[in-house]
């Protein structure tokens, strides 16, 4: 539902952007969309559509807006994602709004005949792409990082056991570092609601977190968010590396779905200790704990930490 303090937000953003600014209210259509840290907006005008982004307040403790906007306009050039019509020094984006897609949710990826595959082929066109993004996703630092910014907004209280599975993650740390991995440029943050459906393609959108990362990240991620099941996670890996998954490739994928919850943890902590609105984000780090805790416990986890680490 759009208020009128979203209609105020976005008329403030849009007389800071030159291709916006001329628009009138009673020319187009303010309409909010989705978005857990940011405003969002399709903005339609006499010459077209539009989608705006607001920044949320208080991202710029955590997100690099400048190492965000040369990520973005590198993703366009790879096409797999809309092409960027302004990025300003705060952090307000205009992109071409793509007409006709539909916001995937873990419903809809999980009922769509092929939705799998098209994420994957999505997936692999980015990280083939030969882009290079500015920053460099490494999960253990950017743990380290958001218990430091959870530190200096005096946060003490975790999910029982939160640093406990950290230490216990050592394990994975060492396999990973085993052996060299693939770094391409990746999105690194697949929520469903960054891929955009039209039946033949998957688009991706919001580059905040994107950078240098093992490719399997990505997908790993994304099952996640998508609770898909077996059936689905091999339809999406198989389409992806147009054979079976490798002991190893297949130990690093489930190695980054339990990591991904330990990491995305601390973001629900963050959004929690900022009284972000949006949802319940107590809840959100407690769910994605739990289930980081039950994968990291299963019996058949210490096999995939040593696939990953044999290589094999």
């Amino acid at each position: 539902m759009t208020t009128q303090e979203d209609i105020a937000v976005a008329t403030a953003a849009m007389a800071r952007v030159p291709l916006l600014s001329n628009i009138r209210i009673e020319d187009g259509t303010i309409e909010r969309l989705g978005g857990l840290t940011n405003m969002v907006y399709r903005i339609e005008g006499l010459d077209g559509l539009y989608c705006l982004r607001v920044p949320g307040k208080g991202t710029e403790e955590y997100i690099d807006r400048a190492i965000e906007k040369t990520t973005s306009y590198a993703a366009a050039k790879t096409g797999v994602s809309p092409e960027v019509l302004h990025f300003g020094d705060d952090g307000i984006m205009v992109t071409t709004y793509l007409d006709g897609c539909e916001t995937m949710s873990p419903d809809a990826l999980r009922s769509l005949p092929g939705a799998p595959t098209r994420a994957a082929l999505a997936f692999r066109q980015l990280h083939e792409s030969g882009e290079t993004f500015p920053f460099r996703f490494d999960l253990f630092s950017m743990i380290d990082g958001y218990l430091e910014h959870l530190g200096k907004l005096g946060v003490t209280e975790f999910p029982d056991g939160y640093h406990a599975a950290v230490r216990d993650a050592e394990s994975v740390r060492e396999a990973l570092n085993a052996h060299e991995l693939p770094l391409t440029a990746c999105h690194c943050d697949p929520m469903c609601e960054n891929m955009l459906d039209d039946g033949e393609r998957m688009w991706i959108i919001d580059w905040e977190y994107s950078g240098m990362n093992d490719p399997i990240w990505d997908l790993g991620d994304f099952s996640v968010e998508a609770s898909f099941e077996p059936g689905h996670e091999c339809e999406m890996l198989e389409a992806y590396l147009g054979r079976p998954p490798t002991p190893a490739e297949h130990g690093r994928f489930i190695l980054y779905k339990a990591m991904c919850d330990l990491l995305w943890t601390l973001w629900g902590l963050i959004q929690h200790a900022t009284d972000n609105p949006a949802e319940d984000f107590w809840d959100y780090a407690i769910t994605r704990f739990a289930r980081c805790r039950t994968l990291m416990d299963d019996p058949a986890f210490a096999g995939h930490v040593a696939a990953v680490k044999a290589g094999a």
